[in-house]
């Protein structure tokens, strides 16, 4: 018997930490293993969150590391070796080294299912691996599949063969609206989401079990799997709210770097937090969360302003010295707190969904 591993990348995210948690609570009898991509740059309430989930799921997180053998923090070995050159959204090295490779090293050539922790109120596919033996999985979302799965079930060509897959099932009342869906080619005018969409309305649980079963029929990890996936069945779609929900109830908690701080501007009161987990001098932070690094964490800013150096800078067209002028960093905190007041007026009172316009930027596999 072919043997399927289950992973859960925990980043020192909400997201990843709740996965975590529900995967536990919901499928107490999936054996999912938890690792974490260290590159010794992380905020201290990451490694506290971790410590958390270990006590709270009754088993240890498999720390990687990228380049074991090196006297220095991975971020710090592979800077050297790319001259200097720091990361930015445009060369994402850090990613690739830190995050990626020590994670397709971990699992070898064995099939494995990855389990994602992208919510339901997200618009983003998050990390697909293009070695064929990493599947992802997103518990979270009414569409658990990743989206190349998605385009080989609907693509045009298969229409009979999912015929014959409807035909395995008995979905009582609902046949005929699988069948007439399921027959209607693809075009311009109806895409992929539209009939995937059309599929769920009608059921999440028999869509699953179709996708399913046109998998025994590929190489992906799930067709060897012989024990009973039990995510088919699951008809759940967690947004935000469910997560910080999770976190709490669990008692493992919301890291630190997510509550909000109060700061004074202009004799009103505005509020500030981190959006993302990832390393404290992450070039995908807004300038506000620079601010924030300065002032709740100046010796983290000093460290990272050490880094700039040689007209290398974390943000384009600024550097740390300058973001912390006075007038700047009164013009940052000004600049946010009339977006944070415009957003309260359309949205939620809550500062996780201020958050939540930044919160999609960047790389899944370092802020989820």
């Amino acid at each position: 018997m072919t043997k399927v591993r289950h992973v859960l990348g925990i980043s020192g995210g909400k997201d990843s930490a709740a996965l975590a948690i529900y995967l536990n609570m919901k499928y107490p009898d999936m054996d999912v293993e938890y690792y974490s991509s260290d590159t010794g740059k992380e905020l201290d309430e990451t490694y506290q969150l971790i410590d958390n989930l270990e006590i709270y799921l009754g088993k240890s997180i498999q720390i990687l590391k990228a380049a074991e053998n090196s006297h220095e923090d991975p971020f710090d070995h592979f800077l050297k070796m790319y001259g200097g050159f720091l990361p930015s959204s445009n060369a994402r090295w850090c990613t690739k080294k830190l995050k990626l490779e020590p994670f397709e090293r971990y699992v070898g050539s064995d099939l494995v299912v990855s389990y994602v922790g992208i919510r339901g109120d997200e618009d983003r596919e998050g990390y697909i691996s293009r070695k064929t033996n990493i599947q992802s999985i997103f518990p979270f979302r009414r569409n658990i599949w990743s989206e190349d799965v998605i385009q080989k079930f609907l693509a045009n060509e298969r229409l009979e063969q999912n015929m014959e897959v409807l035909r395995k099932f008995d979905f009582a009342g609902e046949q005929e609206k699988f069948e007439k869906i399921l027959l209607r080619p693809l075009s311009m005018s109806y895409h992929e989401h539209q009939k995937l969409n059309m599929l769920l309305d009608i059921g999440v649980k028999e869509t699953n079990h179709l996708i399913h079963a046109f998998l025994k029929t590929t190489q992906y990890p799930l067709a060897y799997d012989e024990a009973n996936f039990p995510l088919l069945d699951n008809e759940d779609n967690l947004i935000r709210s469910d997560i910080f929900r999770i976190l709490e109830e669990s008692g493992v908690g919301v890291p630190a770097y997510y509550k909000k701080i109060d700061f004074e501007i202009n004799g009103k009161t505005s509020s500030y937090a981190r959006s993302r987990s990832g390393c404290f001098f992450c070039f995908y932070q807004q300038k506000i969360e620079w601010v924030w690094l300065y002032e709740q964490h100046p010796e983290l800013f000093a460290k990272a302003m050490t880094y700039e150096k040689d007209g290398y800078t974390w943000m384009q067209n600024e550097s740390l010295e300058q973001l912390i002028a006075p007038d700047r960093t009164h013009q940052i905190k000004q600049e946010y707190a009339k977006k944070q007041e415009k957003m309260f007026s359309k949205k939620s009172a809550f500062l996780l969904d201020i958050l939540d316009e930044e919160e999609g930027v960047g790389c899944a596999s370092c802020f989820i």
